[in-house]
């Protein structure tokens, strides 16, 4: 029988994509395998945030490989929080399990969040165990993590690792605006605000076996660090958490 597009799944796997056909393909096969063994009923999900025309015919020719698998285009890019709100808002499962298309993470470690998920638990985080990036990448990362935990009062270890499990659920309350790479700052800030509660969970990093990172170039840097003052005046300035 055909799927009913509307039917609930326990389970979304959600990437965000932006020409990473070098490594999405093996990483939606692992993760396929990591929800059959949970024995969930799942959906795979690729927002493909406005990539080039080899990484869309890419990516449209896995649908013969992986079960259950919906692409959603995006003419243009509109950012990584855009490609994030995008997916949160179509996923069709209980829970939303998401990752980035780059390979830095082993999808296979889906099953340590289920480890410690229990229903009710708002979020399941990874945090990196080692974090294998060049040294400067290693450093900037440690320095934003700890400006970020103060700025916003979070608990959490680790804000900077895509590698979450959420309740659908969360996202009645939790609305989220932010465009850019600040939407994880976003995320936990506003998950912990509404009182969901919050897990974490020790994952691996590995260096990003193709295409290069985005994150580190001054004019990004300047946005990155704009990006936050002005989400940190929303936030703990205004409390503005719903506009």
């Amino acid at each position: 029988g055909r799927i009913n597009p509307m039917k609930k799944v326990d389970l979304t796997i959600f990437f965000p994509y932006l020409n990473d056909w070098g490594t999405v393909g093996s990483m939606m096969l692992l993760s396929v395998s990591a929800a059959k063994k949970l024995k969930k009923s799942f959906e795979v999900l690729v927002i493909d945030d406005g990539s080039n025309k080899m990484s869309k015919d890419a990516l449209e020719s896995m649908k013969r490989l992986v079960p259950n698998l919906r692409i959603i285009h995006h003419n243009k890019n509109t950012g990584y929080g855009g490609a994030l709100r995008s997916g949160f808002k179509r996923s069709r499962g209980k829970l939303i399990f998401y990752t980035d298309g780059d390979a830095q993470y082993d999808v296979r470690e889906l099953s340590k969040l289920f480890t410690v998920y229990r229903p009710g638990i708002g979020l399941v985080n990874g945090y990196k165990k080692v974090r294998h990036d060049p040294w400067y990448r290693t450093v900037l990362g440690g320095i934003y993590h700890h400006t970020v935990k103060m700025m916003f009062g979070l608990k959490t270890r680790d804000t900077d690792c895509d590698f979450r499990l959420i309740e659908k659920r969360v996202f009645d309350k939790v609305k989220l605006f932010e465009s850019s790479g600040t939407i994880c700052v976003e995320l936990v800030k506003k998950i912990s605000h509404f009182g969901y509660k919050i897990k974490e969970v020790p994952v691996s990093h590995y260096d990003r076996p193709s295409g290069f990172s985005q994150f580190f170039n001054l004019p990004r840097l300047y946005r990155t660090g704009t990006g936050i003052i002005k989400l940190w005046w929303k936030l703990i300035i205004k409390q503005e958490y719903l506009a």
